[in-house]
């Protein structure tokens, strides 16, 4: 991934409380959410921890993509200074899911980021060239 740096998006919406005002599952919790996508960082090999951004939207839908912390990863990502994004599943990235889909098919190879999203097991880099350029 030459200097490029390795990003850590991660995201709890409001929505993953339930009516009590209680977080319905705490592996969603920020907290969680960082361990589980450092100690797979660290258990592949992928980057020294220096070399991770981190970039967090605590409170935010995931059923748009105009969130401040995923904005300012995504300004980053096409300046060139973003080589992966990982995540812990799908829907902390985004529950849109044709928008997901794009920056999955289009986006991100156009950027040449590779995407993993840690408990759903993809690794974009496991897809090269299964689906349409």
């Amino acid at each position: 991934m030459d200097n490029k740096k390795t990003a850590v998006y991660i995201r709890l919406s409001d929505e993953d409380n339930n009516v009590d005002g209680i977080i319905k599952a705490e592996s969603n919790s920020v907290a969680a959410q960082r361990i589980l996508i450092r100690d797979y960082i660290q258990r592949n090999n992928l980057s020294a921890l220096s070399d991770t951004l981190e970039y967090v939207d605590d409170g935010f839908s995931g059923t748009n993509f105009q969130r401040p912390a995923f904005r300012r990863m995504m300004d980053d990502a096409k300046r060139g200074e973003i080589g992966c994004i990982i995540v812990k599943d799908f829907s902390r990235f985004g529950r849109d899911h044709l928008e997901t889909g794009n920056y999955l098919e289009r986006i991100f190879p156009l950027l040449g980021i590779r995407f993993i999203s840690v408990n759903d097991q993809f690794d974009s880099e496991d897809c090269m060239g299964m689906t349409g350029e």
